[in-house]
């Protein structure tokens, strides 16, 4: 029954009305924690009908997590940078550090227009793990007791933190220097940047707001609903609490399409529905749920795609040439021919520790040495560039 559903979706889309080539806008709607299989067996039950009627315009496809952790921080920005967490130094909600200055959507969409020609919009509900919250300078005292606590709390954030602080001196005081969120400076070149609105309603109003003041502009638009990642972690996946969520995204992403409508512009934007993560099955966590799915109204989309292909599918989309973009973008547009990747059945065993790193002696720094700690912690074969810099530049000042 699900398969014969979803061939009359595809069915559908042959026959329906194409979108016009001029694309002028792109809006971007994030359903945050929706599990691939329980959206799919919420359209064979016909609840989610905006969903539905979008993808008779364009397609559903399934879109598989290959790279990087199955959670938000890693998610979203691989969403909307279409790199891989290697590139980007946002591992997971625990790893991370600010994406790269100009690597993001928003960031190549204002370059590429000039900033006078887009608005790039981002509207939020979670607020810490979408976060653009700047770096911070701390006394290494105070850190160190930080670390202590996290130690006894949650060991693997104990050591993302020791792997991500620079420590350093400045006028003979040592200090820590934690990264900033994901979002910190991307969000300063962006026309808006609010998060942290939590309910999907206080999320579609504000959305809206900004959809009637931009409508004669050309705009991108990131509109991003927390509730199901919400409901899935209290109440588990399984739950009539999470489903109750996927059907007020559903509701919310019905009313945007329809102030598109009454604004004359839907003829002219591309909506797309994307997913950070899933969840695993029945349960109240996302630790593997690399199982999701993009939605549109895009007919040209024509594949199904891994989670780095969306930022080059919107990119091209507003006609960039993504053979000038630089670093080249991990992903691939989603009309593009391009190997499935398709993510395993069970997580993959971590990598292991280089031995010789972690055995060869730094005979020079002493037994308490703040980077033969961090050294001991890390994944040296994981390291960002920016990581491996700063953890050089500690060893040659320890060294000294």
């Amino acid at each position: 029954m699900l398969r014969t559903f979803l061939l009359n979706i595809l069915a559908a889309a042959l026959l329906g009305t194409s979108l016009s080539a001029d694309v002028r806008n792109v809006i971007v709607i994030g359903w945050d924690g929706a599990q691939r299989n329980h959206v799919k067996e919420m359209i064979a039950r016909n609840e989610l009908p905006s969903l539905i009627a979008l993808c008779k315009e364009g397609r559903l496809i399934d879109i598989d997590v290959t790279d990087g952790a199955t959670d938000t921080k890693a998610g979203w920005t691989q969403i909307l940078t279409g790199y891989s967490c290697s590139i980007t130094g946002v591992y997971n909600n625990t790893r991370y550090q600010p994406i790269p200055e100009g690597y993001s959507v928003f960031e190549r969409l204002e370059s590429h227009f000039g900033p006078d020609k887009i608005d790039t919009v981002a509207v939020i509900g979670k607020k810490n793990h979408v976060g653009n919250a700047a770096p911070k300078k701390i006394p290494y005292t105070r850190f160190e007791k930080q670390l202590e606590q996290k130690k006894k709390g949650n060991p693997a954030a104990a050591a993302a933190l020791a792997r991500t602080a620079r420590i350093f001196e400045e006028n003979g005081e040592k200090f820590a220097l934690i990264p900033g969120e994901p979002w910190y400076s991307a969000s300063r070149k962006m026309d808006l940047f609010v998060n942290g609105l939590s309910e999907n309603e206080k999320v579609a109003e504000r959305a809206l707001e900004e959809i009637e003041k931009r409508k004669d502009r050309r705009f991108f638009l990131f509109i991003h609903f927390a509730q199901p990642d919400h409901a899935g972690h209290q109440y588990g996946e399984n739950s009539q609490e999470y489903t109750k969520a996927l059907r007020d995204d559903d509701l919310w992403t019905g009313r945007i399409v329809a102030k598109l409508k009454e604004l004359g512009l839907y003829e002219k934007t591309l909506v797309y529905v994307v997913v950070d993560h899933g969840f695993d099955e029945g349960q109240k966590s996302h630790s593997y749920a690399p199982y999701v799915f993009l939605g549109t109204n895009d007919p040209a989309i024509n594949r199904d795609g891994d989670r780095a292909d969306i930022a080059p599918t919107i990119l091209k989309r507003f006609g960039m040439d993504l053979s000038k973009i630089s670093p080249l973008l991990t992903g691939v547009p989603l009309d593009e021919p391009a190997p499935r990747k398709i993510a395993p059945a069970e997580k993959p065993a971590a990598k292991a520790r280089s031995k010789k790193t972690k055995d060869q002696p730094l005979s020079s720094l002493g037994k308490n040495s703040p980077a033969l700690e961090k050294l001991r912690t890390l994944d040296v074969n994981d390291l960002t560039p920016i990581e491996a810099v700063n953890l050089l530049k500690e060893i040659k000042k320890e060294m000294e």
